[in-house]
């Protein structure tokens, strides 16, 4: 009997449980290696007997405490035969807690006690001091080998059983199938990812297990990291090393240790090497020193395996540590054996998920991929699982069916579980069903689940036990479990279905314990994830919690890091969330599948809220297999359809799952996608995942993975996918085995348009095969080879094959790059229906017609013998719009070849043969060999910069019909100062080291380019010196007429640089000079560069009358500008000598530093030696404070000088009249620091000007002293025009001596003072003495004691006639006194008053002022919002009969104070003619204001004008007015405009215009005139038969009131001028009108504009106003005209019209032009308007002219450049033009471009609107090209098609050119 049995008690029970188990021995056995991995079954030891070894084994499972011993007992239970009688007391007795913990409490405290002891630290032994050192080292060696002996048994012992579960991985008693195995090349980076930059893998080359180590050299890392994904087999490989090594196949290793991190995370304390080899691994028998030792010694013989590098939670770093022999961390000792600081020489293998690894790690580290199985392996691995020839058929037959299955089988671990699930399902099931149980990761493990219970009952207690076990642990970082972690049950449970594996985990020296752990990392995710989604204690916000994507890029190794293992937990909790595993949940957590839905819609719906995020590759791959496992067609298509355009998977590892899943979510994408996989490690079969995804549309591979095998795969992908546009392939391994899979398979995918093979190495032969393939891709635009290794032979058959090929339009090469450009053919429906052979005559007629080949071949180490292969290639081929040959080796004798050639090779653009070693022999050849080349337009060769580029023009059979507006418009355009005519042709030698020796033989070179077109010639850069300046100037006559010649930086002498002014003279085409002398830049230039390019246009003739005008075209003048040049007195006489025999005109430009005094007499006297001299200008050039004394006696030296402007004393302008000029002379001395004494002086040279126009000494130091000194000595200075003497701090005194001069100066015009901010002085002129001057006075801020003077100052100036005082502080007190103080003999003088207290004061206060005056008042207007007062006076002043004054005071009814007030106004206005009152308050002080008015107007006899408007007044205070206007007998104006007045007030007024008999003007514009009011002004006007104007714009007439107002004007016949505009009189309104109108014959001007008038009315009006002989002005705009009007108009207009204006009229084409050819002629015609009409084919063309035409008004006609031509053509013909408005129409360049043509002609043109058309920066510039040569004030542009930074360009250059929104209409210089 064992003493166990009767220790507990239980002796029967014991008996029984040894007797079961003898019956199954092995059973026992097996469970022996679960529970006690270590144990050794073989023991020599051990008893024979076998009852005796079964209770041995029972006694070992006893020890090894409570949780072992209970678990054992549920497995004896569940998995053996137990009879119920024994099954109860064995669970009750041994399988539970209550009483057994007493039982065996003694026993394992005796149990640990023996462990403690013998796990004490055995002493080191030492040799001590051994006399026989030998006999030691032999003693060492044995007890190594002994040790190595040891661990190779002990290795044999774990792998050498064949009983499954025996504590190896599971399925290791199978065949084992290596998994691919890829080696990268790329170095580790630790920091970002596994490693640095793209990781490359080769292709074709697997690495087998032996391979791993390369023990045969020493070169070479040994230390190598292991990657792959979860499941791809890093354990089972680590594992399976260890079983190849004690089998002896691994004979390179003596030892071999394998460490796994998720135990050797539970080791916390320190270790030293020793330490973690003996006491964690195994221990030698004696002497561990000199084993270790050993280790040491033999180090290159030692392997150690470390698995799950990536679960590893101890810190690391990067750093050595300060002792490496040491104790430290597990990590810091793996550190250490990476680095070689610990067992220096030996082999590290370390296994790996993907991501960031510890930086621990050395970058030299060797990098392999697991990449899983394909499908040979996935065919091998089923063969070696089954074991029948039937069952392995049928699984390979389901496989073959369902391309899912056989997609996840690509993962190990998902193949073996498909495996085992397959040989559950397959003997229940017909062939190809068993698979459609199988189409996800997650059914796959459900199923597996299921198979676990074969009797149909489904342990779900113990399944959702054991999720919950699983789940914790994840939640924890825990995979490692002791047995007191699971409850036995589940301990039971797990071992009975293998889903729990157990190992020996070494705590210590002779501590051990038994660890658990799930069998694979993914079951215990499915486990947990089943508990998730089946346990009533979990809702749906925990579930949705664990609903998350992990990055692929995390970090595992921080120092607080836990282990997240969770990888596949949310795939496969959206897996369970397929409606397929619902009815599975529901009986797992015995709930309503309700209930399960409900949670099942929870994690649909998180997956739903991410697929709508914008995430990572890694998370996209991620989210894409959530979607995928729930089988959710409506989740699939939101995923598909969210995911971007632009699809980028970068530097990450992805599988042949990872694809098929990508290609099952895009077949619910509509949109195409892009794919681009940079970096990432990716399988040989990958591209099979992705065969029929019509989605895909660019495809693209970047990596040295890629090779031939990965080609072969993606040749059998690419034909499958319809869409697919663009496919990239670089950076690769691929030979030419692999390209002739992708060769064969382009052709299959006609829809290709982007190809690209890119560096990967391909040979010629490879190279010439692709590109044979181009005639089979018909939508081809892009091959791109660069990168790949060609010859220059290879180089030049593809060029043929460019030449050939009839879609190619670009060959571009350059080192290491390599593409085609193609444009595929563009063929119509009607070409494809014709015959072939017609097409293919057509075809090539196109081809040689239109195609064009871009050839670039820079640097491609090309010869001379390449360049003659070259042009026999190109001479027969299409046109060439470039050809590139930079970079080369042609030297001279090939570029004279190809310069020979380009004029047989069709080049139409560009020829560069820069970089080739071309010599100065070498320019010679080249410029003779181009001379007959006709198309040449620009040869630029610089040695210094190795450039020889060529530019060709179109020939001339192509020019033709492409040169119409596009060349023209190229032709001006000038956006750049080089920029060129067609027909110029421009030669730069620049830097090439020109000699003067050297230039006979290039002028003889150049001779035949001279006589192809205007020559541009470029000599800049070179060493020509003053002897090649002269040479050259001889031969220049010979090379004809240049357009210009640039002398740049060739070292030339002042001398030899003013010589060349000679060239006016013996140069015909020099009309420009230009020298920078310092920075030596020398330019001559022809007449026709620049702004004068289109003189050779055709214009109209112009009329006499233009001719008269002088309108005429300006004589171009030479100019010479010569800059930063020292300018001595001896230089300028040779200069002024030099130009003497200049034609003219001239124009000299001269600047540098400082000019003295010297230099400035010497040059003014040297000027009457130029007769021809039409301008001077000194720029930039100081001059001394004396040069404005020399400037101002130039006029006596040179009487031909109309003007002298300096400016600054740095700016100096002379302008010289011609001899038929008879203009004044202006002179100007603005900001040259003049005082009052030099005003003396200054005015003595000016007095000695005869005809002096114009004088300008502002912004000058005058002040109030200098400016009266200027004053004082007018009368001696003959200014005819203007003076100016602003900005010269003036003040009040200036303005009163201003206003005390004005008497002794009769010529004094007009004078302006503005002392505000804008400090203005100015007097006008005229040449005779005149009356009538003016004063305005701004801004003077007078004070009370300055009124006195200024009184005093205007009562001397008698000529003076009207003052304007602007906010000058003159307060009423002030002003009432200023008017009493004047005094005059006689004459009238008026005053106006600008001051803000006017709009306050009231009409009262301000009559009160007036009734001051010292005269009698003829005008008063008062304006209060403009607070303006202005009141005329009359001396003498006549005194009134007191005796008619008091009469007339007895019918006012007035207070005290009015009465008198009357009573002055009665005398001081009783001779007032006019009193005008506009925008005034007459209700705020009740009707005072209205009675002083009635009053006053009572008294008034000779009033004749009055005028009301926009005021304010009561129905009363108007009575009041109309009575007083009553009396008003001589009344001749009345205008009572917008004022509104009601019913009775209009009425009141009315009557007041009974017995108006002299009335002669009235307006009553904006009064709302109904029936009765109408009918009483109807009954005033039937007796004003002296009526000249009526005016009733805006008084709601209408046709009714028309005819009664027609009846009322029959007796008007002096009537001139008729406005009823903006009324609604209509079309029977017109005809009552029509019948009036001849009657009326002084008729001059009738305004009807918007009158709601038909054609038909239009018509009747036509025909009536053809009798009006005498009309001027018509406007009729705003109306429903159309062309029957404008036609019946056309037939008849009257003679003497000036005026026609008919905006928005509805005119059309036709109607306008009959109206135009009306009007052509007429002599009469100032303005037409015509706007807001549809001329989109009929504008306005004038042939013969208007001479008088001032403005025409053409906006938003819908005119283009088409029609545009002949309109500005005839602007020529209308030399009084001043205004053109072309706003809003669809002008483009093409119209800027002719009427820039025109601008120069235009003389009196001021303004040229142009907003809102279709102009770009090109018509701009060309209008601003136009205006350099006009005079036109503004050109505004405003909303074109012009950027800001162009135009904010071109308004620096022309300030004249407006592209605001406002009108900044520049004011004109007082000169100009």
């Amino acid at each position: 009997m064992d003493p166990i049995g009767l220790q507990l008690g239980t002796r029967n029970l014991w008996s029984w449980l040894v007797r079961l188990l003898s019956k199954d021995p092995e059973w026992l056995n097996s469970k022996m290696k679960f529970f006690l991995p270590n144990t050794d079954l073989d023991s020599r030891n051990e008893t024979s007997d076998p009852e005796q070894r079964i209770i041995l084994q029972l006694r070992k499972l006893h020890v090894q405490g409570l949780a072992t011993w209970q678990s054992f007992i549920h497995c004896v239970c569940m998995e053996l035969e137990v009879p119920l009688d024994l099954e109860v007391p064995l669970l009750s007795t041994w399988g539970c807690d209550d009483g057994l913990t007493s039982q065996l409490g003694a026993e394992e405290k005796s149990q640990r006690e023996s462990q403690l002891h013998r796990g004490l630290k055995r002493p080191h032994q030492s040799c001590g001091s051994s006399p026989c050192r030998k006999q030691y080292r032999k003693q060492q060696l044995e007890l190594a080998k002994k040790y190595l002996q040891l661990l190779r048994t002990s290795a044999l012992q774990r792998y050498g059983s064949r009983i499954p579960g025996s504590g190896q991985p599971h399925a290791f008693h199978q065949a084992y199938v290596p998994p691919i195995l890829r080696r990268a090349t790329a170095p580790l980076d630790t920091r970002g990812g596994a490693i640095m930059g793209n990781p490359r893998v080769e292709d074709g080359t697997d690495v087998s297990i032996s391979d791993l180590f390369n023990t045969r050299t020493n070169k070479g890392p040994r230390v190598t990291i292991l990657l792959g994904k979860a499941g791809m087999g890093k354990t089972t490989l680590a594992h399976r090393l260890c079983q190849k090594w004690a089998e002896g196949q691994l004979d390179c290793f003596q030892a071999l240790f394998l460490f796994e991190f998720r135990q050797l995370n539970l080791i916390t304390r320190f270790l030293t090497l020793p330490q973690l080899l003996f006491d964690l691994y195994l221990s030698p028998e004696s002497d561990p020193d000199a084993v270790f030792q050993y280790l040491e010694d033999n180090a290159d013989q030692v392997l150690l395996i470390f698995d799950g590098l990536d679960e590893a939670l101890q810190p690391c770093s990067s750093t050595d540590p300060e002792d490496p022999d040491g104790p430290g961390p597990v990590l810091a000792l793996f550190s250490g054996l990476c680095h070689g600081t610990l067992l220096p020489g030996c082999w590290v293998l370390a296994t790996s998920r993907p991501g960031k690894l510890p930086a621990c790690l050395p970058s030299e580290a060797a990098v392999v991929h697991m990449l899983g199985f394909d499908g040979p392996r996935v065919e091998e691995y089923v063969n070696c699982f089954f074991s029948t020839q039937s069952s392995r058929e049928g699984a390979l037959g389901e496989l073959q069916t369902n391309g899912r299955l056989r997609s996840l089988c690509a993962v190990p671990a998902l193949c073996q579980v498909a495996c085992l699930c397959l040989h559950h399902l397959l003997p229940d099931h017909a062939p190809g069903q068993s698979a459609a149980l199988l189409p996800t990761m997650t059914q796959l493990y459900m199923q597996m689940v299921l198979a676990l219970s074969p009797r149909g009952h489904l342990p779900t207690t113990s399944l959702l036990g054991l999720g919950e076990v699983a789940l914790k642990s994840l939640e924890t970082g825990k995979v490692t479990f002791y047995a007191r972690d699971i409850p036995p049950p589940l301990m039971a449970f797990g071992a009975t279905h293998s889903l729990l594996t157990s190992f020996c985990i070494c705590t210590g020296p002779g501590h051990q314990q038994t660890g658990y752990a799930f069998t694979h990392f993914n079951l215990q995710e499915f486990l947990a994830a089943l508990h998730l989604m089946a346990s009533p204690k979990v809702d749906e916000d925990l579930l949705t919690q664990h609903v998350t994507l992990n990055s692929r890029w995390v970090l595992r190794t921080g120092p607080k890091a836990k282990l997240d293992l969770s990888d596949h937990l949310p795939t496969f909790l959206a897996g369970l969330a397929s409606c397929t595993c619902r009815p599975f949940l529901s009986h797992m957590a015995q709930r309503g599948e309700d209930w399960v839905g409900t949670k099942q819609a929870a994690v649909v719906q998180a997956l739903k809220k991410l697929a709508t995020r914008k995430l990572t590759g890694p998370k996209v791959v991620e989210l894409l297999h959530c979607v995928d496992e729930t089988q959710e067609p409506e989740l699939a298509s939101l995923t598909a359809q969210s995911l971007p355009y632009q699809l980028p998977f970068h530097n990450f590892s992805l599988t042949y799952t990872d694809l098929a899943v990508l290609t099952n979510i895009l077949e619910h994408r509509e949109a195409p996608i892009h794919l681009d996989f940079e970096g990432c490690t990716l399988e040989p079969h990958c591209p099979e995942a992705l065969v029929g995804c019509e989605q895909i549309e660019n495809l693209s591979f970047k990596s040295r993975k890629c090779g031939d095998a990965f080609a072969e795969v993606l040749s059998r992908s690419l034909p499958t996918m319809g869409r697919l546009q663009m496919l990239g392939l670089a950076g690769s391994k691929i030979t030419a085995r692999g390209i002739s899979h992708l060769v064969k398979a382009l052709p299959l995918c006609p829809q290709l348009e982007e190809v690209s093979f890119q560096d990967n190495q391909l040979n010629d032969q490879v190279v010439l095969n692709i590109v044979e393939v181009l005639p089979h891709l018909p939508r081809l635009r892009k091959l791109d080879l660069s990168g790949n290794n060609i010859c220059v032979s290879t180089l030049l058959c593809l060029t043929k094959v460019a030449v050939t090929c009839p879609t190619i339009s670009m060959l571009q090469a350059r080192e290491a790059d390599l593409i085609f450009l193609l444009s595929p053919p563009k063929e119509t429906t009607a070409e494809l229906q014709r015959a072939p052979d017609l097409q293919e005559s057509d075809g090539q007629r196109k081809e040689a017609q239109s195609r064009s080949l871009t050839l670039r071949l820079q640097k491609c180490q090309l010869q001379v013998h390449d360049a003659e292969t070259l042009i026999a290639l190109l001479r027969e081929g299409p046109h060439l719009e470039e050809v590139d040959l930079s970079g080369n080796q042609l030297e001279d004798e090939g570029c004279r070849l190809m310069a020979e050639a380009v004029s047989q090779l069709h080049i139409t653009r560009k020829l560069d043969l820069s970089d080739n070693g071309l010599s100065v022999a070498g320019v010679h050849c080249v410029l003779r060999a181009v001379h007959a080349c006709w198309t040449l337009t620009d040869l630029h060769i610089s040695l210094l910069h190795k450039t020889v580029v060529f530019m060709f023009a179109q020939d001339p059979e192509q020019q033709e019909g492409s040169q119409n507006r596009a060349a023209f418009l190229d032709s001006l355009m000038l956006q750049m100062p080089s920029e060129l005519p067609l027909s110029s042709r421009r030669m730069r030698l620049t830097h090439c080291g020109l000699q003067a020796k050297h230039l006979e033989q290039l002028c003889k070179a150049l001779g035949g380019s001279c006589h192809l077109g205007h020559l541009h010639l470029d000599f800049s850069g070179n060493a020509l010196g003053d002897e090649g300046a002269a040479r050259l100037a001889q031969l220049l006559p010979g090379l004809g007429a240049l357009q210009s010649l640039n002398l740049s930086e060739n070292g030339l002498s002042l001398d030899a640089v003013l010589g060349l002014a000679r060239c006016f003279s013996t140069l015909q085409w020099v009309f420009h000079l230009d020298i920078s002398f310092e920075r030596q830049r020398i330019l001559l230039r022809g007449e026709k560069t620049g702004r004068g390019i289109w003189t050779t246009g055709s214009l109209p003739d112009l009329p006499a009358a233009a001719e008269l005008s002088g309108f005429r075209w300006r004589c171009t003048p030479r100019s010479l500008c010569l800059t930063e040049c020292p300018l001595e007195p001896l230089t300028l006489p040779r200069l002024c000598a030099t130009l003497e025999v200049c034609p003219g005109p001239l124009e000299i430009q001269l600047s540098c530093e400082v000019l003295s005094d010297k230099s400035l007499e010497t040059l003014l006297h040297c000027l009457p030696q130029l007769p021809q001299l039409s301008l001077l200008q000194l720029s930039q050039t100081a001059l001394s404070p004396r040069s404005p004394f020399l400037l101002a006696d130039i006029f006596s030296l040179c009487p031909r000088v109309k003007k002298v402007d300096l400016r600054s004393l740095h700016h100096s302008t002379l302008h010289f009249r011609s001899n038929e000029e008879q203009e004044g002379v202006c002179c100007g001395f603005t900001g040259c620091s003049l005082s009052q004494e030099h005003v003396e002086s200054l005015c003595w040279l000016l007095s000695k000007c005869e005809d002096l126009s114009q004088v300008d000494l502002s912004v000058n130091l005058l002040g109030d002293g200098g400016i009266r000194s200027v004053l004082e000595c007018l009368p001696r200075v003959p200014i005819s025009g203007s003076l100016d003497l602003s900005h010269n701090n003036a003040s009040q005194e200036s303005a009163l001596c201003l206003v005390e001069t004005l008497s002794s100066c009769p010529r004094v015009q007009e004078a302006s003072v503005n002392l505000g901010s804008k400090q203005s002085f100015q007097i006008h002129f005229s040449k005779e003495d005149q009356a009538g001057k003016t004063l305005r006075l701004s801004e003077c801020s007078f004070r009370p004691e300055h009124v006195s003077r200024l009184a005093a100052g205007l009562s001397q100036s008698l000529q003076l006639m009207e003052l304007m005082l602007t906010q000058c502080c003159l307060g009423q007190e002030q002003l009432t006194t200023l008017l009493s103080l004047v005094q005059r003999p006689a004459g009238l003088f008026s005053l106006r008053v600008q001051e803000p207290w006017v709009d306050q004061a009231g009409v009262l206060s301000l009559l009160e002022v007036c009734a001051q005056a010292s005269g009698n008042v003829t005008e008063i207007s008062i304006s209060e919002t403009q607070q303006q007062l202005h009141v005329q006076l009359e001396f003498p002043r006549q005194e009134e009969n007191p005796e008619a004054v008091a009469l007339r005071l007895a019918h006012c009814d007035l207070g005290t104070h009015h009465s008198l007030l009357v009573r002055q106004l009665m005398e001081t206005c009783a001779r007032l003619q006019q009193l005008s009152l506009s925008q005034v308050n007459l209700c705020e002080d009740g009707d005072s204001s209205s009675l002083l008015l009635r009053s006053l107007l009572l008294s008034l006899s000779e009033l004749k004008k009055f005028r009301l408007t926009s005021s304010r007044v009561s129905t009363e205070g108007l009575a009041h007015l109309a009575s007083g206007l009553g009396h008003c007998h001589h009344l001749e104006e009345l205008e009572w405009s917008n004022t509104e007045f009601d019913e009775e007030g209009t009425k009141a007024l009315m009557r007041a215009l009974e017995e108006k008999w002299m009335l002669k003007r009235l307006d009553l514009s904006h009064l709302l005139l109904n029936g009765s009011t109408l009918d009483l002004l109807t009954r005033g006007l039937s007796h004003m038969t002296l009526l000249q104007s009526l005016r009733l714009n805006r008084n709601s007439i209408g046709d009714v009131d028309c005819c009664h107002l027609s009846e009322a004007l029959r007796a008007a016949t002096s009537l001139e001028e008729l406005d009823l505009s903006y009324n609604q009189i209509g079309d029977a309104g017109v005809g009552y009108l029509a019948t009036i109108l001849p009657r009326l014959p002084e008729l001059r001007k009738i305004d009807l504009s918007a009158n709601s008038i038909s054609p038909a009315g239009g018509v009747k009006l036509a025909e009536s106003l053809a009798l009006c002989r005498c009309l001027e002005e018509l406007m009729l705009g705003c109306n429903d005209l159309g062309d029957h009007t404008a036609l019946e108009l056309a037939q008849e207009l009257p003679q003497h019209l000036r005026v026609l204006r008919l905006p928005s009229s509805h005119l059309g084409p036709k109607g306008a032009l009959s109206l135009v050819q009306a009007l052509d002629g007429s002599p009469h015609v100032e303005e037409i308007s015509l706007a807001e009409n549809n001329l989109a084919e009929g504008v306005p063309r004038f042939c013969k002219g208007l001479p008088l035409l001032r403005r025409i008004d053409l906006v938003s006609c819908k005119i283009d450049n088409q029609t545009a031509k002949l309109l500005t053509s005839s602007f020529t013909l209308c030399p009084a033009l001043e205004v053109i408005l072309l706003s809003w129409n669809l002008l483009g360049d093409e119209a800027a471009a002719e009427l820039a043509q025109v601008l120069p002609r235009m003389g009196r043109l001021k303004r040229v609107d142009l907003e809102k058309n279709q102009i770009t920066a090109r018509g701009a510039w060309l209008l601003a090209e136009g205006l350099a040569q006009s005079s036109v004030q503004v050109i505004r542009l405003w909303n074109n098609n012009i950027p800001c930074n162009v135009a904010q360009s071109l308004q620096s250059q022309e300030p004249r050119l407006d592209f605001a929104f406002f009108d900044n209409q520049p004011q004109a210089h007082w000169g100009t």
